[in-house]
């Protein structure tokens, strides 16, 4: 864990993949994640991202809980198979992408890019305002930061042929920085979007 920036000090050892297998045996429980969050466990808090109910999350739980990220993986595995779900995501989205601390500011894009995998309802208008929000932290130097960044405008970009050609165009923007973050980013998704 230690060798991929997770923090090991509060892991019991228990593998992803089982944590998967366990949740669908529990199900969905609100009142069990309430339960599992505040014992600070890595993986007891990776477990309500499954069996969290995305229509029983308040604004304020998502809000305490992000403050407790400590780790990309905890960030990313909430984010993507828990916030994303409910409309609320898009409330802490542009709260989150101006935040100091490292995970809860990546927190903000590992959320777009999650979205715009998984939100089918969410017009473009919706994503295209996040590109000043992906813009303006694509000069934060901290690497789990830029990749979220460059993760955000991967995922906005490959949601359809409108999105693609913003993303583009502000990957093309980004790679001419003189900013060696911001320029890391664009060069980043200018690989992956020129596939697409």
């Amino acid at each position: 864990m230690r060798r991929f920036g997770i923090p090991s000090e509060h892991a019991l050892g228990v593998r992803v993949s089982d944590l998967h297998r366990f949740a669908r045996h529990l199900g969905r429980s609100h009142e069990l994640c309430q339960a599992l969050w505040p014992t600070g466990l890595y993986e007891a808090r990776m477990l309500v991202a499954f069996v969290g109910e995305p229509e029983r999350l308040s604004l304020a739980q998502m809000e305490a809980w992000c403050r407790d990220f400590d780790s990309w993986a905890l960030t990313d595995t909430l984010c993507c198979h828990l916030f994303d779900r409910t409309p609320l995501a898009w409330d802490c989205v542009p709260a989150w992408a101006t935040r100091e601390p490292e995970f809860e500011k990546r927190a903000a894009f590992a959320l777009i890019a999650s979205l715009a995998r998984h939100d089918d309802l969410s017009s473009d208008t919706r994503f295209l305002d996040c590109l000043p929000l992906i813009e303006a932290a694509a000069s934060d130097p901290r690497n789990f930061v830029k990749k979220g960044v460059s993760w955000a405008l991967r995922g906005l970009g490959g949601r359809n042929a409108k999105l693609l050609k913003s993303a583009l165009a502000l990957a093309k923007k980004l790679a001419a920085s003189r900013e060696p973050s911001a320029r890391w980013v664009g060069k980043d998704a200018q690989r992956y979007l020129a596939k697409l």
